[in-house]
Order: structure tokens, then sequence, then C-alpha cells
């Protein structure tokens, strides 16, 4: 079941843990009192424990949010786009950007702490058109998601997808319980501006691997 929440604002200090690299961030929410993980941009986060909470606010973004009930883990991932083209390099930081991996690196980590891919409860949020124009890769990741869970046997029990807001989302992953609340204002265009970059950036670096380069360390800024 999908609840709206209301906003709060926080401060959010900088962290470091398993599974995620050091941008992922900590922060204790008296009014939850809880600690919420904010799970950015290529990453994901597994937790059993019922007073952690994991956060994200998603423009054109995906994010997936798996739990098995009888092992009481669960886990969010937040990927940019659908999926990731061979690459020579293989970079994992940004393979974790793609939903094929993705996804597929969130589902492993639940199995690894004892959940069973049939008990699988999975939950769905983003692909927004947030810039409302023509470049839409966010109904693009929503049609993604959709198909890549059906083709792998998974059962989407909630969706909040497509639409023209951005949204921010709470997932408890020892429960298995969802809030969504839309964002609005300013906060929507630089969502989008920062996707777009970083998606332009992936594109920019998956056309560099196809041909030679004379210098090995040469990379594409971001």
């Amino acid at each position: 079941m999908l609840k709206p929440f209301t906003r709060s604002t926080f401060a959010a200090p900088a962290g470091e843990g398993d599974l995620l690299s050091e941008k992922r961030r900590f922060y204790f929410d008296s009014r939850l009192n809880s600690l919420v993980v904010l799970v950015s941009q290529g990453h994901f986060y597994v937790s059993s424990s019922p007073v952690e909470i994991l956060s994200t606010v998603l423009g054109s973004c995906v994010a997936v949010c798996m739990r098995d009930p009888v092992a009481g883990c669960g886990g969010m991932n937040h990927f940019l786009l659908p999926a990731q083209r061979e690459r020579p390099d293989g970079l994992p930081s940004a393979s974790l950007l793609y939903g094929s991996y993705s996804i597929e690196r969130l589902t492993n980590a639940l199995i690894a702490r004892g959940a069973v891919r049939q008990r699988l409860e999975v939950k769905v949020f983003g692909g927004a058109n947030v810039l409302n124009g023509t470049t839409n890769f966010g109904h693009a990741n929503a049609d993604f998601v959709e198909a890549y869970l059906s083709r792998e046997g998974l059962t989407i029990a909630a969706r909040s997808l497509r639409g023209l807001n951005a949204r921010r989302i709470r997932y408890y992953p020892a429960s298995g319980r969802a809030q969504v609340c839309e964002v609005v204002g300013g906060n929507p265009a630089r969502i989008a501006v920062s996707e777009t970059r970083l998606a332009s950036a992936l594109k920019l670096d998956e056309d560099a691997s196809r041909v030679e380069i004379f210098e090995p360390r040469m990379r594409v800024k971001r």
C-alpha cells in the first residue's frame, strides 16, 4: 500500500557503509524516530533493521524496492537509464546507473541475506517526464522496469510511475511499507537538469568506448 507523506526539512551529513559508496548519507529523523538512509543515483541499499528508512528523490529515474517478508529484509535501488551497452572497461560505478544491472545487484544482495526470489514483494517508483518535453527517458525507464520485472517473473505489488512531477520516496525495508510524496516548486527542474547531464555524459562515454583511444586515461568529464 502506498501512503502520501508531508515533506520534512533536514540536514543530511555524509556517511559510509556496505553496498554503497562514500556518497551514501544518513540522518536521524526525530519525528520518525528512525535512521534515514538516502539512496542516490547509481546506488542501492539492503537492510533488515526496523528502525531504518530508505529515502530518495526521483525525477526521470526509477527506484525498485524489494522485500522478502519471511526473511524480513528489503532494499532499494536508484537507476538512471534502462540497460547498459556492452562496455570493455566494465566500470561498476557506471553500471549501477543502469536498471538491468542495478536490479540484478539488488536482487542478489537480498538473496545473500536469505531472501527467496519467489517470495520477493516488489514496488516501483519514478519515471516522470519532469521537463514535459521531447527528451522523455523517464517514461522509457518506466516502460523498461515493468517489462524487465515481468520477464523475470517478478510481480509488481504497487507502483507510482510516469506523470510529470518528481517524487520523494520513503521505504521501510523490514516491513515493506512505502510512502510517496510529489515534489513541486523549483526542485523538479534541478532534478531534471542533473539527470539529463549525467545521462548525456554516460552516452558520450559509451560512444568513446567503441573507438580506439591513444591515451588510455582520457575520460569524458562528468
